[in-house]
């Protein structure tokens, strides 16, 4: 059976289209809850939060599907995001009683029927004219909580569903798209609270961490990420956020600094903290705005009862490269000298891999994941740069164009917005990093609310000629690099892991690849017609286990890419819905 939101127009009703879905799906679909959603990662038959669980680590205790059978892997299905909207699918789907909920390009989002590949029902956005999102229209994914799917859109705007209709059950206001706020992220779930961040730091706008109830919507607790800015709990002022005004910005610099939160964040019920990215500082010209500019390109750990930051490390001080430091921070643990250590990992922009105590925010250790960095020698005791003064773009005070250097990584980063992710059986971290370079020099400008305010230009290059991806497998205790598959386009698409010892990622170039988790061998390779900017996912049904990703060219590479956006101009645009599965008369005793 399929339902559309033509059949709310055509007066199906409520009870019909939960009949309807129970019939497609096999079971009504119970409400999801706070220890659903601790527990997701444990849970083998349904995916109900981004990252595989709140903390992030996208690893699945799943091992039917393993090095000794993952050739037997084949498609089932395949749904088609449709239309002429089709460019950058960067989604991570959800299950949930045998329904995936999957968000696409231009804010719209769907309900499939996991056991046939139809279309349930659809939901799409009405967008206005003039939204501004600076890397593409994308949409990275939504949340589940109690009967509601909650997800972002282009203009800033955060919408409730009912999951087993579509309807729209709330809708709030994030930030004003007009002044370049807009919305890509999947939502954070904790506590009964959906977190949100902003985009926009390209367009001066100040970021923010927000939580709402998640069942009505009301704002809770809003919590600015540049320092100066007033913080609010329960409509009441709650103090700004851990400094005063002009004391890390020069002047009024701070009321138009970034510190855009637009990855999202994770959360780890073990130390009650929430931990979002931040951006870059506003504009990328340095030189207008020295200090540190806290709180921008930085992790900070927020107190979800109440919005105060706990802690908060910056990895790029003064970034004068659009670094940014939003990149996912993802809790683990490890034994050393008999203790266990609490501590959360971040490949950041800049090109540098960080392990911290999450705890308290302390740095553990740092080494680079990406080769040939340029603008720092290295970092010190605490985690700060140690900058090369004759790499950072020179001042274009008086002049049309400061002096221009060639910088390692290029803005796009060495690892990007694509999540990585952490196995618990063979402690790696499994990184989708790129190795470029840029041109960059800076330009004198000015703050106009909804116009660029970067002060900076660029061009991309690659520095190897025979690759730009990176898949790397990253011991985070020891720095080691353990082993690397080249691509030779950019990886744009995040990483799964699993018991199975398989890892998972996708290529621009449309494959769908599983390696060794362990020696990095290629295991399996397929073909889904269009690059894969998503996140894999698997679970498992009826004793079977099945993998999806969402396929679609897109995303900053083709708009921002430079010299490197030619490899890959003649990639194929698409939006479609991969779903594969091990058969039962496949699975290998391991």
């Amino acid at each position: 059976m399929r339902i559309s939101q033509s059949n709310l127009k055509n007066g199906l009703g409520v009870a019909a289209l939960s009949m309807a879905v129970s019939l497609t799906s096999g079971n009504a679909s119970a409400g999801v809850t706070d220890a659903d959603i601790v527990n997701d990662q444990a849970n083998t038959s349904d995916i109900v939060h981004y990252g595989i669980g709140p903390q992030g680590q996208r690893f699945s205790p799943l091992n039917k599907l393993n090095t000794d059978n993952v050739q037997n892997l084949q498609p089932v299905w395949a749904f088609s995001l449709g239309g002429e909207k089709q460019r950058g699918q960067e989604s991570q789907p959800l299950v949930r009683d045998g329904v995936m909920y999957v968000t696409g390009s231009y804010s719209r989002i769907w309900a499939i029927d996991v056991n046939t590949g139809e279309e349930i029902w659809e939901y799409e956005a009405r967008l206005p004219d003039g939204i501004m999102p600076c890397c593409d229209v994308v949409n990275r994914g939504a949340a589940l909580y109690d009967d509601l799917v909650i997800f972002g859109t282009l203009d800033a705007k955060l919408v409730a569903l009912d999951a087993a209709t579509g309807k729209p059950v709330w809708k709030k206001t994030l930030g004003d798209y007009k002044a370049g706020y807009s919305y890509t992220a999947a939502p954070l779930i904790a506590k009964g609270m959906v977190i949100t961040g902003v985009s926009g730091g390209e367009f001066g706008i100040v970021g923010k961490v927000e939580a709402r109830d998640a069942k009505t919507g009301e704002l809770v607790w809003s919590r600015p990420t540049v320092e100066g800015h007033m913080g609010y709990l329960n409509g009441k002022e709650n103090g700004i956020t851990g400094g005063k005004a002009n004391v890390t910005w020069p002047g009024d610099m701070w009321k138009h600094g970034g510190a855009a939160t637009w990855l999202g964040g994770t959360y780890d019920p073990d130390v009650d903290l929430l931990f979002f990215g931040t951006g870059n500082p506003a504009p990328w010209n340095s030189w207008l705005r020295p200090g540190d500019n806290l709180y921008s390109a930085s992790r900070v750990a927020i107190d979800p009862d109440t919005g105060k930051i706990a802690w908060h490390f910056q990895t790029t001080p003064h970034d004068g490269w659009d670094f940014d430091g939003v990149n996912e921070f993802i809790s683990f643990d490890y034994q050393e000298n008999g203790k266990t250590v609490k501590a959360g990992a971040t490949a950041d922009r800049n090109g540098f891999f960080y392990v911290l105590n999450r705890e308290n925010g302390d740095f553990i250790r740092g080494f680079p994941f990406v080769n040939n960095i340029t603008w720092a020698k290295g970092l010190d005791d605490e985690g700060r740069p140690l900058y090369v003064d004759d790499n950072r773009p020179g001042n274009p005070a008086g002049e049309k164009k400061g002096a221009q250097v060639f910088a390692i990584p290029s803005f796009l980063g060495g690892k990007n917005w694509m999540p990585m992710a952490y196995s618990q059986d063979t402690g790696l971290f499994y990184v989708p990093s790129n190795e470029w370079g840029m041109d960059i020099w800076n330009e004198p400008v000015s703050y106009k609310s909804g116009a660029a305010y970067l002060g900076a230009g660029f061009t991309i290059k690659p520095i190897f000629d025979d690759h730009i991806g990176s898949l790397k497998a990253v011991d985070p205790k020891s720095g080691k690099i353990v082993w690397e598959y080249k691509n030779p386009a950019p990886l744009w698409g995040g990483v799964l892991t699993t018991a199975g010892n398989l890892v998972f990622t996708g290529t621009p170039e449309g494959y769908l690849m599983g390696f060794d988790a362990r020696t990095g061998e290629v295991v399996y390779k397929f073909n889904t017609g269009s690059g894969i900017v998503g996140s894999p996912i698997t679970w498992e049904q009826n004793g079977e286990q099945f993998v999806s990703v969402v396929s679609g060219w897109g995303g900053a590479v083709p708009l921002w890419g430079g010299e490197v956006a030619k490899t890959v101009k003649n990639f194929n645009q698409g939006g479609m819905v991969w779903t594969f599965k091990l058969p039962a008369r496949n699975v290998a005793t391991r």
